[in-house]
């Protein structure tokens, strides 16, 4: 992920499909928006995942396999970016040692 410059608010998400993105993660939302965003996509994908893991055996095309795991990858790499920012701005945050 790059780094997220101050003056920019909004950046990218690595899963834009194009050198020309068109969806990005504001870098000043509240912390809580920002963690309740990526925990609805990491827990999504989880969610399917466990389901699928529930089942008895799967037999499909490998193509159908790639893309499935290319439809998971998209939202948990956004719920990561996301993470990501959290992490920048709570490092950011000035320490109040005791």
């Amino acid at each position: 992920m790059k780094a997220i410059h101050p003056d920019n608010r909004f950046m990218a998400f690595t899963s834009n499909c194009t050198d020309m993105p068109t969806l990005f993660v504001d870098t000043h939302a509240p912390l809580d928006i920002l963690t309740d965003a990526a925990n609805y996509r990491i827990r999504a994908v989880t969610q399917v995942l466990e389901n699928l893991s529930m089942r008895g055996s799967i037999e499909c095309e490998s193509f159908i396999l790639s893309d499935f795991a290319l439809l998971c990858a998209i939202p948990l790499r956004d719920g990561c970016d996301v993470l990501d920012v959290v992490g920048r701005r709570m490092r950011a945050r000035p320490s109040t040692g005791a």
